[in-house]
């Protein structure tokens, strides 16, 4: 049995020794094309989302259908496989092309990103104004909000100045000449009133009608006696009052000719124009209460030339 392996080998050997090196050339280059089709068949089981076990079973089956060339036994063999290089350098060309726009699209997109690494570069305030365009917004924001809150804030001031403070005001008439005019314009003070009575001879803002308000002199004080004479003299508790503010004398004494009692927050009010004057004298306005009050008259803003403290 020794002697029949001996035999077989030197066979092998003498039939491998026969190859020519063309022959083994070809067997390298079929073995590189079954290489080739083995990545092919891989790259396009990745491309299409399959698996690699199932990419290498299709490799496999075509590596199954892969055959050693045999040796040529006539010279039409030799040219058939002559004729095979062609097709395997047909085949890395394609390779190749593929290779190349894969690189070219890389490059494409290399070039794209040198370029706007050039126009930032160039331009220093493209990046800012990219920076800036979230920054900028939510600072818009912030103003219209500050702006609102400021504007929520001067409302309530302006509420809290003319309800509890003071207001300006116009005087329309001639019944306080000869101390105010007509036209005059006035700064009237709701503050004062708050924290302290009003006083004998305040100059006083009231309401007669719904729109309409009278601006008068305080004469007689709550539980005080009040009564005017034919002469036209003014008497509290039946003392004659001492005063400079008429501009003439009391032709009308109205409802005050007899003697009447003030209640205990009532004011008795008299223009100082005392013959041209609707006030407590007359039943339409009668005593004013201290909860009607508005405030007093205590500045006179224009004309300029009078501006001052009004007595």
């Amino acid at each position: 049995m020794a002697f029949e392996s001996e035999e077989k080998k030197s066979d092998f050997d003498a039939w491998a020794e026969s190859l020519s090196y063309e022959e083994e050339k070809e067997l390298k280059k079929q073995e590189k094309k079954r290489l080739k089709e083995q990545k092919k068949a891989e790259k396009a089981a990745k491309k299409k989302g399959t698996k690699p076990e199932e990419a290498e079973a299709e490799a496999a089956e075509e590596s199954e259908g892969y055959k050693p060339a045999e040796r040529p036994e006539s010279p039409d063999a030799e040219t058939e496989n002559l004729v095979e290089e062609p097709k395997a350098k047909e085949d890395t060309e394609g390779e190749s092309e593929e290779a190349e726009g894969e690189a070219e699209t890389e490059e494409e997109t290399s070039k794209k990103k040198k370029k706007k690494e050039k126009k930032e570069k160039a331009n220093p305030d493209y990046i800012k104004e990219k920076e800036k365009k979230p920054a900028e917004e939510i600072n818009i924001v912030k103003e219209l909000l500050s702006l609102i809150i400021y504007i929520g804030v001067v409302i309530i001031l302006c509420y809290c100045i003319i309800t509890y403070v003071g207001q300006r005001t116009t005087v329309n008439g001639r019944s306080m000449e000869s101390t105010l005019h007509d036209g005059d314009n006035l700064w009237i003070d709701k503050l004062s009133y708050h924290f302290s009575d009003p006083k004998r001879f305040d100059v006083i803002v009231f309401p007669y009608e719904d729109d309409v308000y009278y601006i008068k002199r305080i004469i007689g004080l709550p539980g005080e006696s009040v009564q005017i004479m034919n002469d036209g003299t003014i008497l509290i508790n039946g003392k004659k009052l001492i005063e400079s503010y008429g501009k003439e004398i009391i032709l009308e004494s109205g409802t005050a000719a007899e003697e009447r009692v003030l209640g205990e927050d009532e004011y008795f009010v008299l223009g100082d124009n005392r013959n041209d004057s609707r006030d407590s004298r007359w039943a339409d306005v009668g005593d004013i209460n201290r909860e009607d009050i508005i405030g007093k008259a205590a500045f006179r803003l224009s004309p300029l030339s009078k501006f001052g403290k009004i007595d």
